[in-house]
């Protein structure tokens, strides 16, 4: 009889830590995310309520702060980032044409690529979960490349900005203060 107990017994066993892993995976996802964990219901409200407005109401993104001097003022001294699991990039460490075109989205343009401003959908799901219409795309100029190539920021509604070298794969948070 106790042949027949410890199977089950381990396949419980297994079971259990089967789940505990689901629900822990499905809880890490969620926490990953400051600002869909601290509200929940925004993000579920926000996708049926906003995706028939999104063409009707582009916003435009807010402007980073200029490079320089600026960048070290008080309020980038406050940056803190919208989601700590996600690596941040110093502003200074990256290439010169990210910081050409951080320049040209604080100064509202002209931007080089038609694309340039247009909303950024996150169908990849790799920066923090918002409504419609929160993120916009902007090119990076890649030396040597015959198109827009890889490699783009894309700006937060509150002023956030985050880069990809490799279109979306990844992402940085840029980080003004340094």
């Amino acid at each position: 009889m106790t042949n027949r107990k410890n199977p089950l017994v381990v396949v419980a066993v297994l079971l259990l830590a089967v789940l505990a892993g689901i629900g822990y995976l499905l809880t890490d996802q969620g926490s990953g995310h400051p600002g869909a964990g601290a509200s929940p219901t925004a993000a579920a409200t926000a996708g049926p309520s906003t995706a028939g407005s999104t063409a009707a109401k582009p916003s435009a993104p807010k402007p980073s702060p200029p490079a320089g001097g600026a960048a070290t003022s008080a309020p980038a001294a406050g940056w803190v980032p919208t989601d700590p699991a996600m690596a941040d990039v110093c502003r200074t460490k990256l290439p010169s044409q990210a910081v050409d075109t951080l320049t040209l989205i604080a100064k509202g343009g002209p931007y080089p690529y038609s694309r340039d401003g247009v909303v950024f959908e996150n169908r990849e799901n790799r920066l923090p979960r918002k409504a419609g219409g929160y993120y916009h795309e902007y090119t990076v100029v890649t030396p040597g490349s015959n198109d827009r190539g890889t490699r783009r920021v894309v700006t937060g509604g509150s002023g956030e900005q985050y880069w990809s070298a490799d279109h979306y794969a990844t992402f940085q948070e840029i980080d003004s203060r340094c």
